[in-house]
């Protein structure tokens, strides 16, 4: 029985479900929205939504409860990598870091780049500042995992949005609705052709019946 287990389980332990939580409000927190399915974006928001209010309060404090609950990684090491497609290096988030302020050793091993909890607390909370709470939402997408056909949705930090369908497809409900419409549409143009050609049909005979007078 799972009596007083609370919260979502996910079939995984303990420690592997912290370090998945983590690391999807960590690359959220980089790139401003992640594709995930939907038990994880549900999952992992509420988390994400109180890193945000502690973060609000920038002082000691602050930084080290964020650094107990996230890793403190080197993020936008990306910008500055020759594999990522130049199309990619941008963000409708926030301004990117330099170039310059990203550094790699003769391993290719990253030796300089912004830190996650500094960002969080310079950049991601300071949108906010005058926002009570619902600093994320969840947009369903009409997409499918391969594999195991699981709904696949966005996860994305509100405030750049520009519309409640990003995917470039229309999803279900809008489709329905454009049908209703159509539909809609189609029966009102019928009946006033019909009521226009009754019109019609009651003057002509009215003048064949002036004319026959």
């Amino acid at each position: 029985m799972r009596h007083k287990v609370a919260g979502k389980q996910l079939c995984l332990k303990e420690d592997h479900r912290r370090a998945m939580i983590r690391n999807l409000a960590a690359g959220l927190f980089e790139h401003g929205q992640i594709e995930t399915t939907l038990p994880k974006a549900k999952m992992v928001q509420p988390f994400i939504e109180k890193l945000i209010t502690t973060a609000k309060t920038k002082s000691l404090t602050t930084r080290r409860q964020l650094l107990s609950k996230l890793p403190d990684r080197k993020v936008f090491a990306w910008i500055a990598d020759p594999n990522v497609p130049e199309s990619r290096k941008t963000s409708e988030f926030w301004e990117l870091p330099s170039v310059d302020s990203i550094e790699f050793n003769r391993f290719g091993e990253v030796r300089k780049s912004p830190r996650l909890i500094e960002h969080i607390l310079t950049r991601v909370a300071p949108r906010y500042k005058d926002r009570a709470g619902g600093y994320t939402r969840i947009i369903k997408q009409d997409k499918h995992r391969i594999g195991d056909a699981t709904m696949l949705v966005i996860l994305q930090l509100v405030g750049s949005e520009s519309g409640s369908q990003v995917s470039g497809r229309e999803g279900h409900r809008r489709k329905v609705s454009n049908r209703r419409s159509a539909f809609a549409a189609k029966k009102r143009k019928e009946i006033a052709d019909g009521k226009n050609a009754a019109k019609a049909q009651d003057k002509s005979e009215a003048k064949s019946e002036a004319k026959g007078e």
